[in-house]
């Protein structure tokens, strides 16, 4: 038996596993990991970039498949900006070569994509790519995918609690009207249930500014693996382990025979 058939063997083992009535809906992955995976083998970090986006698109693949309906990655964050000038210029550049050169297959798949985060930073041609892309995309019913470009959860929250400032001082809603759900419908996300789980690679224990309204009750997985080395079996084992836990809201996990001993109470 060859290598990729020992893979696929082991994939399909996994995935006999997997409860798909229980495949969480909105999964969000901290894609990271990148540039450490090629300068421990000696290359420029851009080929941790690229070898990245190859496996965005075998996990985007793989979630579809299981039923997941959301999927939302964190590309870029507002403090990327701090990297070497050369390394951002080079993602900016893969931003649009990605995209020009799949949006064709993400649409006849019927995935919409949508960018999330200020774009003003990027430069005009990039912009008007995203807006096509998302243009192209916008009908599509069968999956979501959610790209964070320059992106911080800090600053939505910030932003958002402006717009509803200034909605307030118009007169347009009244301070007592501010709650959850107004909050939510003001989000970048809006319109999209919460993730229920989060992965994040590459062994950092973190949520480094991501999504910090949306993840109040997420469940959180770290693999070690560095992202460029995230595939399909790491995923599985992500689904199954989220699938083991009992997620419970704050509340508590009741027994069988606690409910017994409330009724025996009651009588």
């Amino acid at each position: 038996m060859n290598l990729e058939n020992i893979i696929h063997k082991k994939n399909n083992d996994l995935s006999k596993r997997i409860d798909k009535q229980k495949v969480p809906e909105h999964v969000a992955i901290i894609m990271d990991g990148n540039g450490r995976w090629a300068t421990k083998k000696g290359l420029p970090r851009s080929f941790g970039h690229n070898k990245g986006v190859s496996v965005l698109k075998e996990i985007l693949k793989v979630s579809k498949k299981l039923g997941c309906k959301i999927l939302t990655v964190y590309a870029f964050s507002t403090e990327n900006w701090t990297r070497p000038t050369k390394e951002v210029d080079f993602l900016i550049n893969l931003f649009s070569e990605v995209l020009k050169n799949e949006i064709e297959e993400i649409h006849q798949e019927l995935i919409k994509i949508r960018f999330i985060g200020d774009l003003t930073p990027f430069p005009e041609t990039l912009k008007k790519i995203i807006y096509n892309s998302e243009s192209l995309t916008k009908n599509n019913k069968n999956f979501l995918l959610n790209v964070c470009v320059n992106y911080g959860g800090r600053q939505e929250i910030v932003k958002v609690a402006k717009e509803l400032a200034l909605k307030s001082s118009s007169g347009e809603i009244k301070p007592s009207e501010v709650d959850e759900e107004l909050f939510n419908s003001e989000l970048l996300t809006q319109g999209s249930k919460d993730p229920e789980l989060l992965i994040r690679t590459s062994g950092e224990k973190r949520i480094s500014n991501f999504l910090l309204w949306q993840l109040a009750y997420s469940e959180i997985y770290i693999s070690d693996v560095l992202w460029p080395d995230f595939n399909e079996f790491e995923f599985l084992k992500a689904i199954i382990d989220y699938q083991s836990r009992n997620r419970r809201f704050g509340g508590i996990e009741s027994l069988p025979n606690e409910s017994f001993k409330d009724s025996q109470c009651s009588s």
